[in-house]
């Protein structure tokens, strides 16, 4: 179980959906979380274009940009350029890491143990020191080498929580699609939430 005062490192790659990294982070933050986030070069590109957000390029500006989005200062942005990191290490591992959204290349990349980014690393990391590793695949249709990749990483101890929103809960926005899969992550991580309306219970989630 995850407690709060924990650190946290949140992960956002190239696939569509960085609207649940950044949702998950807010979650993390909103109980005590320490937040360490880090973005790909294609994370960031995305992101931006989802979300109308401008987040720099230059990592001094795009830790201003994140505090003040949040509005928090618990949350620290990372280089992916940087192999120094302190995630890069076993004895700075954080207390779990989650890949959200995270692309089949990633995925990839992952599985066959590659270490060329600070985010490669740091996914390495967390399966060798037998740390909780989540991932949140967003694609579709998934080929046989997604799938072969993804059931390796299950094999070696990752936890794959694919972007696919239930709807038994009615949900009636976006919102409620979203914070459904955030949900997902959170009970994975042992962070208590209200995001959605668990089967057979009779109160909404709180919004």
């Amino acid at each position: 179980m995850i407690t709060t005062q924990r650190h946290l490192l949140v992960a956002i790659t190239g696939a569509s959906g960085s609207i649940y990294g950044l949702r998950l982070t807010e979650e993390l933050l909103r109980v005590g979380c320490q937040v360490s986030l880090l973005l790909s070069e294609p994370g960031r590109q995305v992101l931006n274009y989802e979300t109308g957000l401008q987040w720099s390029l230059e990592l001094a500006e795009r830790q201003r940009q994140v505090r003040a989005h949040f509005a928090a200062e618990r949350i620290a942005c990372l280089d992916n350029r940087d192999l120094f990191g302190a995630v890069a290490s076993g004895s700075s591992a954080p207390a779990a890491m989650v890949v959200v959204p995270c692309s089949m290349g990633t995925a990839g990349r992952i599985a066959a143990g590659l270490s060329e980014t600070l985010l490669e690393r740091a996914a390495d990391v967390m399966l060798k020191e037998r740390r909780p590793l989540l991932l949140v695949p967003r694609e579709t249709p998934l080929s046989v080498i997604h799938l072969e990749n993804l059931l390796r990483l299950a094999r070696a101890g990752a936890v794959v929580i694919p972007a696919m929103p239930a709807f038994y809960h009615a949900p009636q926005s976006l919102d409620d699609l979203v914070a459904f899969v955030v949900g997902k992550v959170l009970d994975q991580l042992g962070v208590e939430h209200q995001l959605f309306r668990r089967w057979g219970g009779e109160d909404s989630a709180e919004r």
